[in-house]
């Protein structure tokens, strides 16, 4: 169920406000470009910035209006367990087909704690998909550890952003072929599934949703020819996108598209212009403009 090229869905605002017509607008339009699913509300989906009231409504309008028509993952991390557990329950409740889980950042719990921590959140009886982003949290959840999580019934995968390919087979020996392994990386996404994942939870998708979907399904039929191909399409708009925080990137890339503003909240600010020329040569490139 979980594979190809899963959006890390951005959240439109207009005027410091969550843009619902926007959002239901993004959503229709991922599924008509061919994206394989949806996850809301993660940190491209600006979660730190978002009350819980905002986080629980964007996840109910994605789900309610996506319509089974794709799956939704919606995020659901927090570095505190209580807030996790309630909001999983609340994708849940709200008919998520999965729950996105971040280590715990900032507080750094020890391996004894993640499995703690992830056992709580998938006791909720919604399937869990861990997001181990050491760069992010200041944690690495170990090999070792996820294989004892994979355990759980419920704990069905992982997004991997560690950039560490050799964590694809090392993973995949120990929690099983069945173990759903994402890429949370957009520029080693093809080296991720040729060790053996199966998607990419990816920024990128924002902007080229089309391109990013027919590179996983390149990958994903073995076919690594057509899908170097599309990565050299794709490689300097991921580079451009990334060269400031993702999510401002993705967005301010989609308003030249029209589909969304470039608008964020604070801390993070507009893009500079380099930035922004970047992003626009890398969507040239990429055959998404003029």
């Amino acid at each position: 169920m979980f594979k190809g090229s899963y959006v890390a869905l951005v959240t439109p605002f207009t005027d410091g406000k969550v843009d619902l017509d926007a959002l239901k607008k993004l959503v229709d339009w991922h599924v008509d470009q061919g994206t394989h699913g949806i996850v809301p509300v993660g940190t491209t989906g600006e979660s730190p910035t978002l009350s819980h009231a905002e986080h629980d409504l964007v996840v109910q309008t994605v789900v309610e209006h996506a319509a089974g028509r794709v799956p939704v993952i919606a995020g659901a991390g927090s570095n505190n367990t209580a807030e996790t557990v309630r909001l999983v329950q609340a994708a849940k409740d709200a008919g998520a087909d999965a729950a996105l889980v971040v280590t715990p950042y900032y507080n750094k719990p020890t391996q004894a704690g993640l499995i703690a921590h992830f056992t709580a959140a998938a006791d909720c009886g919604l399937p869990v998909m861990i997001y181990n982003i050491p760069g992010r949290s200041a944690v690495d959840m170990t090999v070792e550890t996820m294989a004892t999580l994979s355990k759980h019934p419920m704990i069905i995968g992982v997004k991997d952003a560690t950039a560490d390919l050799s964590r694809v087979p090392k993973q995949r020996m120990r929690c099983g072929a069945d173990f759903v392994q994402m890429s949370g990386e957009d520029a080693t996404a093809l080296g991720f599934n040729a060790h053996g994942g199966v998607g990419c939870i990816s920024v990128t998708a924002n902007v080229a949703p089309k391109l990013c979907a027919e590179f996983q399904e390149a990958t994903l039929a073995g076919d690594y020819a057509s899908a170097l191909v599309q990565l050299d399409r794709l490689m300097p708009l991921h580079e451009a996108i990334f060269t400031e925080p993702g999510l401002i990137g993705a967005k301010y890339g989609m308003s030249l598209l029209g589909m969304s503003s470039a608008e964020v909240r604070a801390p993070h600010v507009p893009l500079t212009d380099g930035t922004k020329a970047a992003i626009r040569d890398g969507m040239v490139h990429a055959g998404l403009l003029n």
